[in-house]
């Protein structure tokens, strides 16, 4: 956590280009394709700024569990939707709803206006950190649901 605690918005767009540059670098990689990221918990808002810090190459971004996602700061991760061109799968757990249940109506309202494919969407009794399977609230069904819609948004978007 204190290394955690040391990433703000500035290092993620930083850090973004750099990952992303770097990546552009390697003989394997199809530069003339879209790049998909995505990320759990706190890499939510990464994953969402990446978007934003690269919107030319990043075509798909998903977010499980994402925590931070709508914040009351100037640079949240949801004010960075008109700064991208890509496609969102956002899967809030059950118990992250219940303890912010605005956040998935102001997200779905940023992306609208953005004009921009977002699907967001509450996954019933899954708790935060439902994905992973080493996660002591994993929860397989909607895991499993969450992995299937990536390889959906990824098939659609990084095509």
């Amino acid at each position: 956590m204190p290394l955690a605690q040391t990433l703000n918005a500035g290092t993620h767009t930083t850090d973004a280009k750099a990952f992303i540059a770097w990546l552009d670098q390697q003989s394997s990689v199809a530069k003339n394709r879209k790049i998909g990221t995505q990320g759990y918990c706190m890499g939510g808002p990464i994953a969402f700024r990446t978007s934003a810090a690269v919107p030319d190459r990043i075509g798909a971004v998903a977010s499980f569990h994402g925590g931070g996602l709508v914040t009351p700061n100037s640079d949240s991760p949801h004010t960075q939707a008109s700064k991208t061109k890509a496609q969102f799968l956002i899967a809030i757990a059950s118990n992250d709803d219940q303890r912010a249940p605005n956040e998935k109506t102001v997200l779905k309202e940023t992306f609208a206006a953005a004009k921009l494919p977002a699907e967001i969407e509450v996954y019933e009794n899954a708790a935060h950190g439902c994905c992973p399977p080493d996660s002591g609230v994993y929860n397989e069904p909607q895991a499993e649901r969450a992995w299937s819609r990536l390889l959906a948004l990824y098939s659609k978007a990084l095509a």
